[in-house]
């Protein structure tokens, strides 16, 4: 089922096309990445998610109705630009963002505890947010941003200001929210995240949108056909004689990538290599999302 539905968007700011005829769909329980460099396009595709804009034309569906306020309680957004007031404690902040959302005290009360007890921060209920670190800053927009239970949730970089271990804490509940059957539409620059987490992914460059699709379709039609190869011996001279439907692109000690060219197969360069050498491991090279967000982007 799709949760939303984002057609044929355009959005003009004075002179500049921030969105150009941009379409997309996020379906029920998927974490979808969206990408792009700086000035792409991405944060004025969130605005009016949020409905902070409006698009000039186009139109965008929620639960296959027209985007309208009545959909704001179902949508949580962590905005790269963290929003919470300094001088206000933490717990009273916390109910008061909860019950903008909807909630019941009593009801943004019990969640909010039962929040805290799982990070383990009750301690903090009472402390100015000035005295929180980034880090800790994070954790409690996170709890506030997720805590009505939203069908969709829009994360822009998530992990900003944690360490390591507290990062993958949130990576952990970001799973359990999709787990739960949440949405989420996840920007990011972090590209192992990406990896990580994403099912599916669009990517966004000068306003068009010039990738979209599940990231396993989209890593495999990227392929190079280049393989990994660990050689028993280190006594590769035969690599500099390779055939011309085998291409050499990279050599260290024992190991080297290989790659196949006009129609010859992966049994063809093992039956090659069986020739000449012993073979430890052999493995097709498969494209990383950076890798292909930088020949995509470099490409556009």
């Amino acid at each position: 089922m799709k949760v939303l539905e984002v057609q044929s968007v355009s959005k003009t700011y004075i002179h500049h096309k921030a969105l150009d005829n941009i379409s997309l769909s996020v379906q029920e329980g998927q974490i979808f990445g969206l990408l792009g460099p700086n000035g792409a396009g991405k944060t004025s595709l969130i605005r009016i998610i949020n409905q902070i804009t409006i698009p000039d034309e186009g139109r965008v569906l929620f639960n296959g109705e027209p985007l309208n306020h009545n959909h704001i309680g179902q949508i949580g957004y962590l905005p790269e630009e963290r929003g919470l007031y300094k001088k206000m404690k933490v717990g009273e902040q916390a109910l008061y963002l909860a019950q903008l959302k909807g909630l019941s005290e009593k009801e943004a009360k019990k969640a909010l505890r039962s929040w805290f007890e799982r990070f383990d921060i009750n301690t903090w209920w009472d402390k100015k947010v000035e005295e929180l670190s980034k880090g800790m800053a994070q954790k409690i927009q996170f709890i506030t941003t997720v805590l009505h239970q939203p069908k969709l949730l829009i994360f822009d970089e998530p992990f900003s200001g944690f360490d390591p271990i507290n990062a993958n804490i949130i990576k952990d509940e970001i799973l359990q929210l999709k787990e739960n059957g949440t949405s989420i539409i996840f920007s990011t620059h972090r590209m192992e995240s990406v990896e990580e987490l994403c099912d599916h992914i669009a990517l966004i460059d000068k306003s068009k949108k010039i990738l979209d699709g599940p990231i396993n379709e989209i890593k495999d039609k990227y392929k190079q056909q280049i393989y990994k190869v660990d050689f028993s011996s280190s006594k590769l001279g035969f690599l500099d004689r390779l055939p011309e439907h085998l291409k050499l692109v990279q050599q260290n000690a024992h190991k080297a990538e290989i790659q196949i060219l006009n129609d010859s197969s992966a049994t063809d360069l093992i039956r090659f290599l069986l020739d000449h050498s012993d073979i430890k491991g052999f493995e097709e090279k498969i494209p990383t999302v950076n890798e292909i967000f930088i020949r995509t982007v470099q490409g556009n």
